[in-house]
């Protein structure tokens, strides 16, 4: 049976629709590889894709649009709501079918080489495929973003795992890794104050002491003049999604407000909808592989 990995590069573009589109043709032109969703929100200037294939056009297809953004995307000139580090933030590898976690992480490693010795952009390894602990979390190796990187690579501990300890002028640095399936979930506040999403996101992240597989944060969606919390769920079955969105619901009573509705940004396992629909239509002996219908047809 043929290997499949799931890749799903983060780009720091949400305005461009052309560029938008020429990076998902990109994706599109790469044999062996089927790009299955690509969204963009204009508040975080952010889009995200996701790709499946195997292990060797998926790595062919990171090369390439890290390379087609790093040509039309200038991070000196980049304004968003959600952090970031480069043209191509972040490049997480996920096995899926008859690949192992060891084996992205290679194909991380390679694509990370690749990168470097080629278009010269330094790259932080995370996740599985992190040299410590202390760069396992996204969060702390985007710390200080594009603006603070170059100071951040001449410190003790954070020259990058590939390159030298300077930045690409305009397109940064990019962070790459293996990891298992992440919910990138997002609840949107009836409220145009951003210290209460930012409220709230620290009550329910994680470091911050509120649900392990929680990471979150507050931002604001200033075309629709909403905050919003966030969110993304490393592990699905540790922290369920419905879990997460009623404490959203009750943090945010406390400051009078209420939720306007949710959204996913790419895919998300089918089985953690169907934990949702279990717990909020109180499904008696519910089993997702037998009850639901295209298990068996699979």
């Amino acid at each position: 049976m043929a290997k499949i990995v799931e890749f799903i590069p983060n780009f720091s573009e949400g305005r461009r629709q052309d560029l938008i589109e020429a990076l998902a043709a990109e994706a599109k032109g790469v044999a062996g590889v089927t790009l299955l969703d690509y969204s963009s929100d204009a508040s975080h200037n952010r889009s995200v894709f996701t790709l499946i294939g195997g292990p060797e056009g998926i790595e062919k297809a990171a090369f390439n649009l890290c390379k087609l953004a790093s040509e039309k995307i200038d991070m000196r000139k980049h304004r968003g709501a959600h952090p970031r580090v480069g043209a191509s933030d972040v490049f997480p590898f996920v096995p899926l079918k008859e690949t192992t976690m060891e084996e992205c992480v290679e194909l991380s490693r390679r694509a990370a080489k690749h990168i470097w010795e080629e278009l010269h952009i330094p790259i932080f390894l995370y996740e599985y495929s992190a040299a410590g602990p202390e760069r396992a979390n996204l969060a702390a190796v985007r710390k200080g973003e594009f603006e603070g990187m170059p100071e951040k690579l001449l410190q003790d501990g954070w020259a990058p795992d590939y390159g030298e300890r300077k930045i690409h002028p305009t397109a940064g640095v990019t962070v790459i890794g293996a990891r298992p399936p992440l919910i990138a979930f997002n609840i949107n506040l009836n409220t145009g104050d951003l210290s209460i999403a930012k409220a709230v996101a620290k009550t329910i992240r994680g470091s911050s002491g509120g649900y392990q597989y929680c990471k979150a944060i507050g931002v604001m969606l200033k075309e629709r003049n909403l905050a919003q919390v966030s969110i993304n769920m490393v592990n699905f079955e540790g922290t369920p999604l419905y879990r997460v969105f009623e404490a959203v619901r009750a943090e945010a009573r406390r400051w009078g407000v209420t939720i306007a509705g949710s959204e996913l940004i790419g895919l998300t396992p089918a089985k953690a909808l169907a934990d949702t629909a279990e717990y909020y239509l109180q499904m008696e002996n519910f089993d997702y592989r037998k009850h639901v219908l295209e298990n068996h047809l699979a």
